[in-house]
């Protein structure tokens, strides 16, 4: 990143693609946030195994910032944001709430889409109180020591 990013920078979604991988599998949450996500290019091979997901870059400014992938199961409907993170330079700027409402104005576009899940690492520093912020609320369903928060999307 050569231009010193602000927190009106316009952020968007982008594709991942040949041009931008290597950027965004290079962003990093802080050190002391590891144990709340896994790395980007953990999450890029996951979704090259599934048939049920999508992902994006997240940018701000023109620059990549962050990573989300989203479990998109229609079949059931089932959607769970399973990965999301900001690079540790960018936190706190406003891009990671104004990315996740577009994830969530994306997922309202899809068939029967009434509810939007994440969970999180019930620990000091974690995301539970971002998402809580967006609108998440805690369901109570602990899948195997990560809690769960539910959206209604009505």
């Amino acid at each position: 990143m050569d231009k010193e990013l602000t927190s009106g920078a316009p952020v968007t979604l982008e594709e991942v693609t040949a041009d931008n991988l290597r950027a965004v599998m290079d962003l990093q949450v802080k050190p002391e946030q590891n144990d709340f996500v896994a790395p980007n290019s953990v999450s890029i091979a996951q979704y090259c195994y599934t048939d049920e997901a999508w992902m994006r870059a997240i940018y701000a400014g023109g620059d990549p910032v962050g990573f989300v992938l989203l479990s998109e199961r229609r079949s059931v409907p089932r959607y769970y944001l399973w990965r999301y993170m900001i690079d540790g330079r960018y936190q706190r700027l406003g891009f990671g709430a104004r990315a996740l409402h577009l994830v969530i104005d994306y997922v309202r576009t899809l068939p029967n889409a009434t509810e939007m899940y994440v969970t999180y690492v019930p620990a000091p520093g974690g995301p539970r109180d971002f998402y809580a912020g967006v609108g998440f609320v805690d369901t109570g369903v602990d899948h195997e020591g990560e809690l769960e928060m539910r959206l209604a999307l009505d």
